[in-house]
């Protein structure tokens, strides 16, 4: 599979199936980002909290290219009473086996709501997700402090690949993050949710000199990995 990062916590995977998955894509207004809203393309969208610099441009995308969204079933039920057609709604602990793959619901340490018509809508619990695609376990972290459950992870499954953000004040930083891959137990670590605003200004490179063994990959803007 080809996995891409586009900027803040923007990530793609195509599957050797040429199935697409769009992680939390906050592509307006993201001046990181490589990506244009009205043209990317998404067989799946997966959201991991309802804040706008993840929700992001969910919506008209998957209206436009009917995609499914795969969220907590609160913004599950958002997206389909704003017109979005096709949701996959889950929770906590709770695992699916999609067409790309399987997909587990795990917890993440923050908090989730959207503002609209100046009214703050919940938007059930924030989340990350354990993804099991093509014999790989990727985790996608989404906005989260680190919390001792990680271990059960790291001791529960094979991570090959862990996107953890960095960016402190909403999130942790740095060092809880490398703390966070140790407990994982990752084979390779991308840090995300970084340097898109002052308030989380980071250095990359020096987050991954805290990792052992080479484990860190700091990936530009549009970069491609297989894994």
């Amino acid at each position: 599979m080809k996995i891409t990062y586009h900027g803040h916590s923007v990530v793609s995977i195509v599957t050797k199936e040429k199935q697409t998955l769009l992680f939390d894509p906050f592509i307006t207004g993201n001046d990181l980002t490589d990506l244009k809203a009205d043209q990317v393309e998404a067989d799946w969208i997966l959201i991991s909290h309802g804040h706008s610099d993840h929700l992001g441009d969910a919506l008209p995308i998957a209206k436009r290219t009917d995609a499914t969204i795969i969220s907590i079933v609160e913004i599950c039920n958002f997206a389909a009473k704003n017109g979005v057609k096709k949701t996959h709604g889950m929770n906590m602990g709770g695992a699916f086996d999609f067409p790309f793959g399987r997909v587990k619901m795990v917890p993440a340490l923050h908090s989730s709501g959207y503002e609209t018509d100046g009214e703050m809508i919940y938007m059930g619990e924030p989340a990350g997700f354990l993804l099991q695609i093509e014999g790989k376990t990727i985790y996608f972290a989404g906005d989260t402090s680190i919390y001792g459950d990680m271990a059960l992870l790291g001791e529960t499954l094979n991570i090959d690949l862990a996107f953890l953000p960095i960016g402190d004040n909403f999130t942790m930083g740095p060092e809880e993050a490398a703390h966070a891959a140790k407990l994982l137990k990752a084979k390779q670590v991308v840090p995300i949710h970084f340097n898109t605003f002052p308030l989380i200004k980071q250095d990359p490179q020096a987050f991954t000199h805290l990792l052992p063994n080479n484990i860190g990959k700091v990936m530009v803007v549009g970069e491609t990995l297989e894994l």
